[in-house]
This record gives C-alpha cells, sequence and structure tokens, in this order.
C-alpha cells in the first residue's frame, strides 16, 4: 500500500475499540489504519509468553475484521523483515510512505507510550491529533474534578458517586437493597473442593497459532509457558466470555471472590479483564450484562454489586489515579523498600506452598485472581521489603491483563503502600493465618502459619511481624492500624530481637538480599 492519505489513524495493541472516535470520524475513502507489532513493547519489561500472543493475535483479528469492512490497513508484524521493532520508527516509516497530512491516535494506557506519541510531531513534521478514550466510563479530567480538595482519594466516595451518575444498582438516589457495598458477605472461604464450571476456553485458530509460533522464535527466553494459550481474542469471543461468566460463575461470584483453592486458579472469577483491557469488551456492557442477571434473579445482589464495585468502582479509580499523580507516581517508594526480586517470581520453586500455588499458576496461564495479586505475590512483596519497581514490571509483564494504567497503581498503591496512602489508606499486610483462613494451602506445606520463629515458622508470619516492628513509628498514627500495633507493642525486647533475626535468616534464604 503506498501513496499519500489524508490521515494516518495509529490503533494501538490495548485499543481494540471498533467503536472507538477515531475510526467514527474517520473517511475509509481517505485514511489509512496503522497496527503495528513491535518487540520494543514486547521487551521494555519481561513479558510472559502468552500476555504477547494474546495481544498480537487480537491484534491481527481486529485488523482483519477492518480490511473486511473497506479499511486501509498498514500492519506490520513481528517477523517482517523491515520491522524496525520500536513504534517511533515504525510511525516514522509508515510516515514517509503513505505521507499522512496529519496522524490521529487515541490516549495510550501508558505515559512511556503518551511521551513517544507526543515526540511524534517533531519525528514525522506532522501533526498529532491525541482523541480521547472514550471506552472508559470516567475521563482523566472528571477524575481530577472529583479528587479536588479531597485530603484522600477514597474508592468508596468515587464508587457511591459513580453509582449515583450512571444510575447503576439505584432506587433514585439510594441503593438497591438500601446498602452501597456487601463486601462483608463476599469474604466466604472454601470448606471443601469447590464444584464450579471451569470457564469457557478457546481453541487458538490459524492466526493465534502464527502468532504463537513467531513470539516463541522471537522471544525464546520470555518468561512463562506458551500453551495452554486459551484466551479470547475477537470481539465476537470476548461478548461469548462475558455471556459465560454470567451465566455459570456469577452467581456465586460474590461470596468466594477472596477464596483460594489448590489446582483451581480461576473458581468464581469473570476472567474478562483482558478482554476489557484490550478494549474488546466495554465496561458498560459488562456492567449491565450483570445487572441484568439480577433484575431476572439469576444473580443474588452481593455478587453482582461485587462485581459491579469492581469495574465501575476500582478500575475507573485506578485509572484515574494513574493519570491525576503522573508520570512521577512510578518513582515512589513510602516504605524505603529496596529488596531484590526472588528468583523464585519467575520459577515457582519455592517451598512455600501457596507462593508455589500462585506463581505456579502466573506461569501457565498468565492469571491471578486479586487475592492471589494481592495477599500472595503481593503480600510477600510488601512484607520482604521488595523494591517498588521491579515488582511493578513483573505484575505489568507477567498477567495477560497487564496494562501500566492498571498494574502501577495497583502495585505501588495498594499492594505495596509504596504511595504512601494514595490508594490504600493502610498497607495490606497480612501473616499466614490469612492464607490459611482463605485457603487450604497450608495443608500441604512445611511451614507453620501459627510460628513467627523457628525453622517450620511460616515465612508469612515472620515478615509480618517483622514488618510491624520495622514500620511500628511510621504507621503509629495510623488509625487503622492501632489495634494490631498493640500487639508488636507488648513483644518485650527480647522477643522483637527474635523475631528480626528469623526475619534475616529467612529473607537471606529466600534470596531477598
Amino acid at each position: 500500500m503506498s501513496g499519500e492519505v489524508d490521515r494516518l489513524l495509529v490503533v494501538l495493541g490495548d485499543q481494540l475499540d471498533d467503536d472507538a472516535p477515531l475510526l467514527h470520524t474517520a473517511d475509509r475513502s481517505r485514511d489509512a489504519i496503522l497496527m503495528m507489532e513491535v518487540a520494543d513493547e514486547a521487551t521494555h519489561v519481561p513479558s510472559h509468553t502468552q500476555r504477547t500472543t494474546l495481544f498480537l493475535s487480537a491484534m491481527r483479528h481486529f485488523a482483519a475484521a477492518r480490511r473486511a469492512e473497506g479499511w486501509r490497513v498498514r500492519y506490520v508484524e513481528l517477523d517482517d523483515p523491515d520491522n524496525t521493532h520500536t513504534l517511533t520508527d515504525e510511525v516514522v516509516r509508515a510516515t514517509d510512505t503513505l505521507a499522512p497530512n496529519r496522524l490521529v491516535v487515541t490516549q495510550p494506557g501508558e505515559h512511556r507510550v503518551l511521551a513517544s506519541i507526543n515526540a511524534w510531531r517533531r519525528s514525522t513534521r506532522r501533526p498529532v491529533d491525541v482523541l480521547p478514550d472514550t471506552h472508559f466510563l470516567t475521563s482523566p479530567d472528571e477524575f481530577t474534578t472529583w479528587a479536588q480538595g479531597r485530603r484522600e482519594l477514597v474508592m468508596e466516595h468515587f464508587y457511591r458517586t459513580q453509582r449515583r451518575r450512571h444510575d447503576v444498582l439505584m432506587n433514585g438516589r439510594n441503593p438497591v437493597g438500601d446498602t452501597w457495598n456487601f463486601d462483608k458477605e463476599n469474604r466466604a472461604s472454601l470448606k471443601t473442593a469447590p464444584d464450579v464450571a471451569a470457564p469457557r476456553h478457546w481453541t487458538p485458530d490459524a492466526t493465534t497459532r502464527a502468532v504463537m509460533r513467531a513470539v516463541t522464535q522471537r522471544f525464546p527466553d520470555a518468561p512463562g509457558v506458551p500453551e495452554p494459550f486459551a484466551w479470547p481474542v475477537t470481539r465476537g469471543d470476548a461478548r461469548a466470555a462475558l455471556e459465560d461468566f454470567v451465566v455459570h460463575r456469577l452467581p456465586n461470584f460474590g461470596t468466594y471472590q477472596d477464596a483460594m483453592w489448590t489446582g483451581e486458579p480461576f473458581l468464581y472469577h469473570s476472567l474478562l479483564s483482558p478482554a476489557l483491557n484490550l478494549k474488546l469488551l466495554s465496561p458498560r456492557e459488562c456492567i449491565d450484562a450483570a445487572v441484568d442477571a439480577f433484575d431476572r434473579g439469576r444473580a443474588p445482589l452481593n455478587a453482582v454489586e461485587g462485581f459491579v464495585r469492581q469495574i465501575l468502582g476500582w478500575r475507573e479509580f485506578i485509572r484515574g489515579v494513574y493519570w491525576h499523580e503522573g508520570p512521577d507516581y512510578a518513582d515512589r517508594n513510602a516504605l524505603d523498600a529496596t529488596g531484590a526480586l526472588p528468583d523464585f517470581y519467575w520459577t515457582g520453586a519455592t517451598d512455600m506452598a501457596c507462593m508455589a500455588e500462585a506463581i505456579g499458576q502466573v506461569r501457565q496461564h498468565a492469571y491471578g485472581h486479586h487475592i492471589h495479586r494481592l495477599m500472595i505475590t503481593g503480600n510477600f512483596a510488601l512484607l520482604a521489603g521488595i523494591a517498588p519497581r521491579p515488582v511493578a514490571d513483573w505484575y505489568l509483564g507477567m498477567f495477560v491483563d497487564g496494562v501500566d494504567w492498571v498494574t502501577l497503581p495497583n502495585t505501588l498503591g495498594m499492594t505495596l503502600h509504596a504511595d504512601g496512602g494514595v490508594v490504600g489508606t493502610k498497607p495490606y499486610a497480612a501473616s499466614g493465618k490469612y492464607v490459611q483462613r482463605m485457603s487450604n494451602y497450608c495443608a500441604g506445606c512445611r511451614y507453620d502459619p501459627a510460628k513467627r520463629t523457628g525453622e517450620d515458622a511460616c515465612p508469612f508470619t515472620t515478615l509480618y511481624w517483622d514488618f510491624l516492628i520495622r514500620h511500628r513509628e511510621r504507621f503509629r498514627t495510623n488509625r487503622r492500624m492501632a489495634m494490631i500495633l498493640k500487639n508488636v507493642d507488648r513483644f518485650d525486647a527480647g522477643e522483637r530481637r527474635a523475631v528480626q533475626r528469623a526475619a534475616a535468616n529467612t529473607l537471606t534464604r529466600l534470596g531477598v538480599t
């Protein structure tokens, strides 16, 4: 394809929204679409082979669908011999070939990519229009307006505003069921092995198989395993995944959303975040599908409200924080954590049963539900004092739904408390007793969650009490930490020293230096 076009429409890998203004305001007879598979986007952090495969396969299917609609599409594949391997270089190459009058792109999900886009004006000598991302229900400017004048950015307050604004689960100005939040009903653990329908899986088609071969050849040392790859890669598949969740798992999602069980990586979770973050699904259609199930008596209110809160509340809140706090947010380290990320985060080779289970699931599926992320892999990183940036990069690259706007605030804020309390008003630190209560992992583990010192003491428990001792003065005035810190104050000097010695030995043994 060569010759002059009016506007070159740049579609990035996480912008596969066929209802985006970028396309709806364009002229197929005069404009062209540019899509690029570039190595730099799979290597700036170590990217799980299934994450890279998902992005590229979904991109190829999206491009094919646009071609079928009559669009002119310039598509650069990973193994194209002329591939320059960076977004900017490919944009320049396309501009030189097509000679567009201007470039148009939707706001990306990462400060790093936005900085590159802003540089395109100079490198292409063309105007570059950055359109708002209308996929979300709250724009960055709207979030900033909400945040102005607030001492704390409390998600629950934002969520209630969103419920009213979008009229979701509302009776006039009051919430359906006269309760905003059913979180207290959504913390049940499983007492026996669950009887839960497996989520629908998709067999890779020829396009996905070609991507899998290209990814394996181009990135032979990428973390994770390439198969089984069973993620939806088209708009139609994503819609089917939403229906599958609403029918088969939503009714029990609320009650057991915090539960964990050996050999059950998915349980009642939706698995919709990859499709949502690629824009194959819209948040509104997911919310509407869940609310419709409640209205028809097919799912209880606690399940539907919990699901709505994750999308309308938490997802929108986290994106708002990302853009509100700015690019310097990534450098925050409020707890002065400096530890190295242990090798077992990549291999899963550890004798901690819960960590082996959680990381094993990530290696096999590029997935872990929110409690695995927050209270297992994230909780360990918090307690061990691992430096925030390598942890954030691990979450960005190792999960199939990883995009910077979502993984960075969740990691720095919710998981590591490295932002000093912007996202969470307290650190989500927990001992091995929490893992024992919410899972069956401890039953098959060599460590005892009730012990904080000794050879069989659970590393989570040892490191939990060491974390509280280490940061006792820092959190002295935090009202949500007052009760637990009173327990630390009951330790005599000898008990504190014993915990600190045990923690130092544990960190050395586990490779946290």
